[in-house]
C-alpha cells in the first residue's frame, strides 16, 4: 500500500499542500473553519500521518520541549513536571524530561543531547548552572526559561515564586503562636547562596526572625532537600534538651521527615513541636498532623514557562529584574502549627 503524503491529502480536500501544513502545524497562517475540516477530514479519510522527522529536518525544529530537574522523585519537582507536560500538550508538544540528581555533569550532558536534537526549547530548572553548561546554551542560542531557581551563570527569563516573601509569612506565623524563636532547616553547604529558591527561603526566614527582635546565631540547621535525610538530621536534633519549639523547613519534603522523627521520638506535635514547610506538595495535606506550608500557583507558572519558551520574542532587551516572572505566595494553615 503506497505511503499517503500530503498532497494526497491536499488534493482530497481541495486546498493546496501549504494549506494542510498550515493545519498540520497550527500556523504560521490562519486557516479558515471550513477548509480546516475539511482538511481534518481528509487526513481521517486517508489515514495520513505527519513525517515529524522530516518536519523538524525542515524547520530545524522538532515539537519537542526539553525540561532538565535536579529529580523528578521529589514530590515538587514530579508535580511541576507534570503541570509543565500538561501546559505543552495543550499547545501541542510533548516534553522530554531529564534527571540530573545535583550533578553537573548530568545536567550538561542532558544540555547537549536536548539542544542537540533542535528541541523546540528548553525549561531549565537547574542547581546552580556551571558556567561551561551556560556557554552551551549560548553556542546553540536556544531559548531557554529558568523554571523554580534562577543560576547566576545565565541571564535568561525566569519564571519563579517568592520565595523569599513566603518563608517570611510562615516563619512570621509560627512566632505569632509564641514560641521564643522559630529554627530553620535550611540546605548543605552545597546550596548556591544566590538564585536558589532554599537560600531565599533561609533569608527570608532571617527577615522575619530580625523583624520580630529574634536572634538566629545558633538556629540555622543543614539538611537535604529530600524527607529521608532530613528525617536523620531530626532525629539527632529533636534528641537535644535545647530542641526548638517551632521549625521552618525549606521544603515539605524536609518537613514530612521532621514530622516522621518527631512521631518516633514521641515529640508531639504540635503541642511541643510546630512545624512549617514551604511548596505546598499534595501529600503535605495528608500527613499526620497535616502539614502548614507556604504555596506557590505551580500550574500557572508552568504555564507561564511553556508559553516564554515558545514565544518568538523570548529574547527581548531589558534588566535581570524586568526578565524575572514572579509569582506570589500564600500560606496555607494546617495543624501542625498550632493552628485547629
Amino acid at each position: 500500500m503506497a505511503k499517503v503524503t500530503r498532497d494526497d491529502v491536499a488534493r482530497l480536500a481541495g486546498t493546496s499542500t501549504a494549506v494542510v501544513s498550515y493545519v498540520i502545524n497550527n500556523g504560521p497562517r490562519p486557516v479558515a473553519p471550513a477548509t480546516r475540516e475539511r482538511v481534518l477530514a481528509a487526513i481521517k479519510e486517508l489515514g495520513y500521518r505527519p513525517d515529524r522527522v522530516a518536519q523538524a529536518m525542515a524547520s530545524r525544529r522538532t515539537d519537542l520541549i526539553g525540561m532538565i530537574v535536579p529529580d523528578a522523585r521529589q514530590p515538587f519537582f514530579a508535580e511541576m513536571t507534570h503541570a509543565v507536560e500538561q501546559a505543552a500538550s495543550e499547545r501541542g508538544k510533548m516534553v522530554l524530561v531529564g534527571n540530573t540528581d545535583y550533578v553537573d555533569e548530568r545536567e550538561a550532558h542532558y544540555l547537549r543531547a536536548f539542544l542537540g536534537m533542535r528541541v523546540s526549547g528548553l525549561i531549565l530548572v537547574s542547581h546552580g548552572l556551571t558556567d561551561s553548561a551556560a556557554a552551551e546554551i549560548d553556542a546553540w542560542d536556544a531559548r531557554v526559561v529558568l523554571l523554580h531557581e534562577r543560576p547566576e551563570a545565565i541571564d535568561d527569563v525566569a519564571v519563579v515564586t517568592d520565595d523569599l516573601g513566603g518563608a517570611q509569612l510562615a516563619t512570621r506565623h509560627l512566632l505569632e503562636h509564641g514560641h521564643e524563636y522559630v529554627a530553620c532547616v535550611g540546605g548543605t553547604a552545597e546550596t548556591p547562596t544566590v538564585g536558589d529558591p532554599v537560600s531565599d527561603h533561609v533569608e527570608g526566614w532571617r527577615r522575619a526572625m530580625r523583624e520580630a527582635g529574634r536572634s538566629v546565631e545558633g538556629r540555622l540547621f543543614e539538611a537535604p532537600y529530600n524527607r529521608y535525610d532530613a528525617y536523620q538530621m531530626a532525629l539527632e536534633l529533636l534528641a537535644r534538651p535545647d530542641r526548638p519549639t517551632a521549625i521552618f523547613c525549606s521544603t515539605d519534603d524536609q518537613a514530612i521527615g521532621i514530622l516522621r522523627a518527631a512521631r518516633e521520638l514521641r515529640i508531639d506535635v504540635p503541642g511541643q513541636l510546630a512545624v512549617a514547610g514551604f511548596d505546598d506538595v499534595k501529600e503535605a495535606g495528608l500527613t499526620d498532623p497535616p502539614l502548614t506550608t507556604v504555596a506557590s500557583d505551580r500550574p500557572a507558572m508552568a504555564r507561564a514557562a511553556v508559553d516564554l519558551v515558545l514565544d518568538d520574542g523570548l529574547r527581548v532587551a531589558g534588566s535581570r529584574r524586568e526578565r524575572l516572572k514572579l509569582f506570589p505566595s500564600r500560606l496555607v494553615v494546617r495543624q501542625s502549627c498550632g493552628c485547629n
